[in-house]
C-alpha cells in the first residue's frame, strides 16, 4: 500500500469521549450554525427514534425478557437476557452507531449503541438508568482522511449490585444494589475510572458519532445537521463543537471552520485536535505564518501526533526497510496496542522478512481487533491465505 502525506482532520467518534468546558455556548449568539449553508435533510431528525422500541423488541420483553423478570427480578432477568449469548448473540461492531432498534435487529453494534439498547429495554421496564464515560487511555483509529479519537461509554441499572463485562461477572462491594452493563470485553470493571453523564450527552454523542461516520462517507450536508442536532441537546458538548467545525472545513466553508475552532480553542487552549484542525483551515486560507505560529504551539502540546510511528513504519517499508518499520511499528503498539492497522503492517513487515509464523500471529491479532465485520472478514482472508502459502 503506497504511503503519501495527507491532511487530516482530527474527530472525536465512535463510543466518543467527553470534554469539559469552562464557559457555556450560545449557539444563537455565536453564530455557530449556519443552516442556510447546507439544504434541508429530506427527513428531520428525531431523536427520539434513538431508545424507540420496535415491534420485534416489544415482543421480545413479552417473551424471553419476560421470563427472566419472573424468575430473577428486573435488574438482574435484563441482565441475564443480555448475558445471554444463545439468546441475543450481541456483537461488538463500530460499522456506524445504531438506534436500539437497529442493534437489536442486527444484534450488534458499538459500545454506544449497545448502551443505548440497554437502556431502551431498562426504561421501558421501569428500571432506573444512569450512564457513564469511563477513563480509557487515549486511542485513535483513521478512516481516509479523517482520525477518530474513541472513548467507552458503560450503563448502570438502579444501584449498583453486579457487574457485567462481556460475558464476565465480577462483584462490586461498594453499593450492593446497582448493576453496571458494559459490553466491552476487556473492561476491568473494579478498576474502572467513570464520570456520571446525562441522557443529554449520550443523545449528543449518538448525533455526534453519526455526523462523524457520515463525514467520512463525504456527506457533507447530512453531516451538518447530526452534528447540530448534537450540539443543541448539549451545547457544551467539545466533540461536537469541533465536528461541526470539520463539516464546514470539509464544505469548503474554511471562515465557519476557523470561528467554530477557535470558540472550542477559547474554552480549551491545548485542544490538540482543534488546534491541527485550525491549522489545516489557515493554511488552505494560505495564512502560513499564523498556521506556523499555531503548529509550532501544537508541536510543544503534541510532540508526537497519532499514528506518528505507524506513518514512519510505513514509509520504511515503502523504502523496504523492513526491520526498521519493525521497530518503528512496535513503538506504535505500545501507544496503541489494540488497534488492527498497526498489527496488519507488522504481519507486512514479518511476511516480508520471511517471519511466517509473525505474519499469521499479527494478522489474527488484527482480526481479533477489527472494529467492524467487514475488517474481520478481511483479515481472515489474508490470514487464509498466508497459511496456504506456507503449507505448499
Amino acid at each position: 500500500m503506497p504511503f503519501a502525506i495527507r491532511t487530516l482532520a482530527y474527530l472525536f467518534a465512535l463510543c466518543t469521549l467527553c470534554a469539559c468546558t469552562t464557559s457555556p455556548i450560545d449557539l444563537k449568539r455565536e453564530g455557530i450554525l449556519h443552516d442556510n449553508l447546507f439544504t434541508q435533510p429530506s427527513k428531520p431528525i428525531d431523536a427520539n427514534e434513538i431508545f424507540a422500541l420496535s415491534n420485534e423488541m416489544q415482543a421480545f420483553l413479552q417473551s424471553d425478557l419476560r421470563k427472566d423478570v419472573l424468575n430473577k427480578g428486573l435488574k438482574q432477568g435484563l441482565y441475564e437476557a443480555l448475558g445471554r449469548r444463545s439468546q441475543m448473540r450481541i456483537e461488538y461492531d463500530a460499522a456506524y452507531t445504531k438506534t436500539a432498534s437497529e442493534t437489536f435487529r442486527t444484534r450488534s453494534g458499538n459500545c454506544l449503541s449497545l448502551v443505548i439498547m440497554t437502556a431502551a429495554f431498562a426504561k421501558n421496564m421501569g428500571i432506573a438508568v444512569n450512564y457513564q464515560d469511563v477513563y480509557t487511555d487515549e486511542l485513535w483509529s483513521r478512516m481516509g482522511d479523517l482520525q477518530f479519537s474513541t472513548g467507552h461509554v458503560n450503563i448502570v441499572l438502579g444501584k449498583r449490585l453486579e457487574s457485567f463485562s462481556g460475558l464476565r461477572v465480577g462483584r462490586d462491594f461498594s453499593n450492593e444494589e446497582s448493576l453496571i452493563v458494559d459490553f466491552q470485553p476487556s473492561s476491568d470493571l473494579q478498576q474502572q475510572q467513570a464520570t456520571p453523564i446525562g441522557e443529554q450527552r449520550i443523545v449528543a454523542m449518538f448525533m455526534n458519532n453519526r455526523a462523524a461516520e457520515l463525514l467520512s462517507q463525504h456527506d457533507n450536508n447530512a453531516a451538518y445537521w447530526h452534528a447540530r442536532e448534537a450540539l443543541l441537546h448539549d451545547p457544551d458538548f467539545m466533540s461536537a463543537l469541533n465536528t461541526l467545525g470539520v463539516v464546514y472545513q470539509q464544505n469548503g466553508n474554511l471562515a465557519e471552520a476557523e470561528a467554530v475552532f477557535r470558540r472550542a480553542l477559547a474554552q480549551d487552549g491545548k485542544n490538540a485536535n482543534a488546534m491541527h484542525n485550525l491549522i489545516a483551515v489557515l493554511n488552505k486560507q494560505e495564512r502560513k505564518q499564523e498556521a506556523q505560529l499555531l503548529a509550532a504551539e501544537l508541536q510543544r502540546i503534541q510532540p508526537r501526533p497519532p499514528f506518528y510511528f505507524l506513518n514512519l513504519g510505513i514509509e520504511a517499508m515503502n523504502k523496504a526497510d523492513y526491520r526498521a518499520a519493525k521497530n518503528l511499528f512496535n513503538k506504535e503498539l505500545a501507544r496503541n496496542p489494540h488497534y488492527h492497522e498497526v498489527h496488519f503492517w507488522m504481519a507486512s513487515a514479518h511476511a516480508k522478512l520471511g517471519e511466517v509464523k509473525e505474519a499469521q500471529e499479527q494478522l489474527q491479532l488484527a482480526k481479533e481487533n477489527s472494529l467492524t465485520r467487514k475488517q474481520e472478514d478481511i483479515y481472515s482472508a489474508k490470514l487464509e491465505k498466508i497459511k496456504s502459502t506456507s503449507l505448499r
